[in-house]
């Protein structure tokens, strides 16, 4: 007996759409096939519904531990689950930061008895901690995150001989934010003896510029070119960045690159309506820049697709400009976003899936998940493409309550959201009674 079987489903998976069942036992998918005619707990019929592996978002920020008035690992988690995405990253600028081993094992112990979704964390990098890095469990961590640009505390990573020794010795991939702090200074600088103080958010692209990004994007690259590292650059913002980037296999790369979704659908032009809510580091900049980011998706020259989760109270938000944080919450609508893309002809369903589970899976070697491969954790997101999603205030589940995509209405929905063969998402309702996620393995 089967613990759930899905019956006519649309698969979206590893390049192809086919019609087909999917019969799950425990934790695990145990068949797919056209037709699976046998006995089960639960059967779901999916019919006119498209399966997704779930997503894997390889960039979030949780705000745990330290930082819970603005998320926690538990609120974040719950929220990710009704956007689809089973299995996260979280990043180390948190309280105190994730910079050596003991912290980041406290994460994951925290996160043993508070996640929803599967989880892995990052250990940070700052200009002192390299004996961390190279001691450092390589199947522990799912990376080493180098601030090349302003973070949290002692995260600045700006001594060039500590960049040197951390692409040449870390033991697992590299993940940078690449901006260049002194071009910054030097922007807001001019920026505020011409202007003054009272500036607002349409000067946030001026200020993190994308010479910024490109001048510490290229120090990455050159790093890793000389070393031979395991580089991927989050979050890339320009067009002179696509550069820097080549086409082709991920398989064939040690450099990759990734977008976010906001910096996919927002231009600078959406500054003058959106304000702060949308003031983030790396800066969304031109609708030049946007649209290359978006061919540099469809050229294959960006890898992965994540959300950058970032959240911050509406209170914080509503401080001028200059005090405002950069960062929004974006985990519950990501998938949205991308199917509103799909909507409109820009990325084909294939592509979603790629860049948004199977390329992960690839470029972080993820064990047993982000396919839907029989043997593999029976992890879904399951979408209507004929419905829509109205975005309100009562049914965002964000800790901080607001969404920049508030009063908005997308094409698609998710339906069902499954984790480790449980259903935990079903027409627009989490479980009263979630299970806990599990800790990512790694094929290292």
């Amino acid at each position: 007996m089967f613990d759930l079987i899905l019956k006519n489903g649309t698969l979206v998976n590893e390049g192809q759409i086919f019609e087909s069942d999917i019969a799950i036992k425990g934790d695990r998918i145990e068949k797919i096939a056209p037709s699976i005619d046998a006995a089960s707990k639960e059967i779901i019929d999916l019919q006119g519904k498209h399966v997704f592996p779930g997503l894997i978002d390889d960039q979030v920020h949780f705000r745990e531990p330290g930082l819970t008035h603005k998320g926690n690992i538990q609120s974040e988690s719950r929220a990710g689950l009704a956007g689809g995405v089973t299995s996260y990253f979280e990043m180390p600028n948190v309280n105190p930061t994730t910079t050596n081993r003991v912290n980041l094992q406290a994460k994951f112990d925290l996160a043993a008895t508070k996640s929803h979704a599967n989880y892995s964390f990052y250990m940070g990098a700052s200009n002192s901690n390299i004996e961390e890095i190279k001691q450092l469990d390589h199947t522990l961590a799912c990376g080493v995150k180098v601030f090349m640009g302003a973070s949290t505390g002692d995260m600045l990573v700006d001594n060039r001989d500590t960049l040197d020794a951390i692409f040449r010795e870390a033991p697992v991939n590299i993940v940078t934010h690449c901006e260049d702090t002194p071009m910054i200074q030097a922007n807001e600088e001019a920026v505020i003896a011409e202007f003054g103080e009272e500036i607002d958010a349409t000067f946030h692209p001026q200020i993190r510029s994308a010479a910024a990004c490109l001048k510490s994007s290229q120090l990455a690259h050159d790093l890793a070119t000389k070393h031979g590292s395991n580089l991927h650059i989050l979050h890339l913002t320009t067009a002179d960045e696509m550069k820097l980037l080549t086409s082709g296999d991920l398989a064939s790369k040690r450099i990759t690159g990734e977008v976010c979704v906001h910096h996919l659908y927002f231009s600078d032009a959406d500054y003058l309506t959106h304000g702060n809510q949308i003031k983030c580091n790396p800066s969304i900049k031109t609708e030049q820049d946007r649209l290359a980011l978006i061919e540099a998706v469809k050229a294959n020259k960006i890898d992965i697709i994540a959300t950058d989760h970032a959240p911050h109270t509406w209170e914080e938000k509503q401080q001028a400009y200059l005090k405002a944080p950069s960062g929004l919450p974006l985990i519950q609508h990501s998938l949205l976003v991308l199917l509103d893309f799909y909507a409109k002809g820009i990325f084909s369903l294939e592509q979603i899936v790629q860049k948004t589970s199977h390329n992960i899976a690839e470029r972080f070697q993820i064990k047993d998940r982000g396919y839907l491969r029989e043997g593999g954790f029976a992890d879904f997101a399951i979408v209507d493409l004929s419905a829509e999603t109205a975005v309100t205030k009562e049914n965002i589940l964000y800790h901080c309550g607001w969404s920049p995509f508030m009063g908005q209405t997308f094409p698609g929905s998710v339906e069902y959201t499954i984790i480790n063969g449980q259903v935990v998402y079903r027409d627009g309702v989490l479980s009263a009674d979630l299970p806990i996620g599990q800790r990512i393995q790694f094929n290292r």
